[in-house]
C-alpha cells in the first residue's frame, strides 16, 4: 500500500528528484500546490528550523503527512554563505542565473573555491507531530566560474565534483540521486521511517 505525502515545495526540480526516489519505495508524492498551499515563510537562520516550519505548514493545510527540505550551497571562503539564503541570494524575484552570478562574483577574490551542498529533510505525520523525523546529507565539491551541463537546477552547473570529473548539472538524474545531498538525506530518512514509523507505511 502506498503512503501519500505532500511535499512542502513548489519547486519542480525537487519534486522530480524526490519523486524518483520515493516512488520506487512505495510513496505517492504530491506537490503542495496541488492543494493550493502557498509557500511558507522561511525566517530562520538554520536549515532544520526552516524545514520543520514548512513541513508543519503543509501538513496543517492538507491534513496529510508532509515532507519538507531546506537545502543550499555553503561556500567555505564565504563563511558558509549563501547557506539558507541560497534560493534568494541575489534577491527577489528568485533566479538561478542571478544567484549563480552573484556567487561567482563574491568568490572571484578567493583562491579557495571549496563548497558543499547541504540538505535537511523533515517528515511530520501531522501538523503538531511532537516527534518529527529528521535526516540530512552533505555533498562536497567546488564552485567553478563557467557553467557546464544541462541537468539539475540551482547552482548545479557551477558545482564541480572532482571525483566524478563533472558538474552536478552534467550528471544524469540517476547519477545525481546516487550521489547528491538530497539522495543521501532521502535514503537516511526512509531508513528511519522504516525503523521507527512502520505503522505509517502500511
Amino acid at each position: 500500500m502506498t503512503q501519500r505525502l505532500v511535499l512542502a515545495s513548489n519547486n519542480a526540480g525537487k519534486l522530480r528528484e524526490f519523486g524518483q526516489i520515493l516512488g520506487a519505495l512505495g510513496f505517492e508524492l504530491h506537490a503542495q500546490d496541488e492543494f493550493g498551499v502557498p509557500e511558507a515563510e522561511e525566517p530562520f537562520a538554520t536549515f532544520v528550523e526552516n524545514a520543520l516550519t514548512k513541513a508543519r505548514h503543509a501538513a496543517r493545510l492538507t491534513g496529510l503527512p508532509a515532507l519538507a527540505d531546506d537545502s543550499g550551497v555553503c561556500v567555505d571562503a564565504l563563511g558558509g554563505a549563501p547557506g539558507v539564503w541560497s534560493a534568494r541570494y541575489a534577491g527577489e524575484p528568485k533566479s538561478d542565473a542571478a544567484n549563480s552570478a552573484r556567487l561567482i562574483a563574491d568568490l572571484a577574490a578567493h583562491a579557495d573555491k571549496s563548497a558543499y551542498y547541504y540538505c535537511v529533510l523533515v517528515y511530520v505525520r501531522h501538523a503538531d507531530d511532537p516527534q518529527p523525523v529528521i535526516a540530512d546529507g552533505v555533498w562536497a565539491g567546488e564552485i567553478i566560474e563557467a557553467a557546464r551541463g544541462e541537468h539539475g537546477f540551482g547552482y548545479d552547473p557551477h558545482f564541480w565534483l572532482p571525483a566524478l570529473g563533472k558538474t552536478a548539472a552534467e550528471l544524469s538524474p540517476l547519477e545525481k540521486n546516487t550521489h547528491s545531498h538530497r539522495g543521501q538525506a532521502l535514503r537516511a530518512l526512509v531508513a528511519k521511517l522504516e525503523n521507527t514509523l512502520k505503522t505509517t507505511l502500511t
